[in-house]
């Protein structure tokens, strides 16, 4: 699976359980880290986790395993670390905080309302 198929299924996988602002930028261009960062927001901490597990759950389905973890008894920001993908679930807070999306402004947003399904 190409990183941009498993950035794609990732955000299928929030997409499902109703993640927000759900957003992939590719940063292999500006950062060594990864090729694609996946951010994407809970309203809750319980719905955190549950993007993170399903995320976890759904790749692992298509053979590809987390290698890192971090933040899991946090619930405000969630990592998970396939390699050339990294997974970021924040909670409404953490995500204003950290503002990612601002800090990784110079990659390049990835259009994927081809796999967002419509409410």
């Amino acid at each position: 699976m190409t990183s941009i198929e498993l950035a794609k299924e990732a955000v299928k996988a929030i997409d499902s359980k109703r993640g927000s602002q759900i957003k992939v930028i590719k940063v292999d261009g500006v950062s060594v880290i990864a090729d694609y960062f996946v951010i994407a927001t809970g309203h809750s901490s319980t719905q955190v986790k549950a993007l993170a597990d399903e995320v976890e759950y759904k790749l692992k389905e298509l053979g590809e395993n987390v290698s890192h973890i971090e933040g899991h008894r946090n619930d405000s920001w969630i990592l998970l670390d396939y390699v050339d993908v990294i997974v970021h679930i924040f909670s409404e807070e953490a995500r204003e905080y950290y503002d990612l999306d601002r800090m990784w402004a110079d990659g390049e947003e990835v259009d994927i309302s081809d796999v967002l399904t419509e409410d």
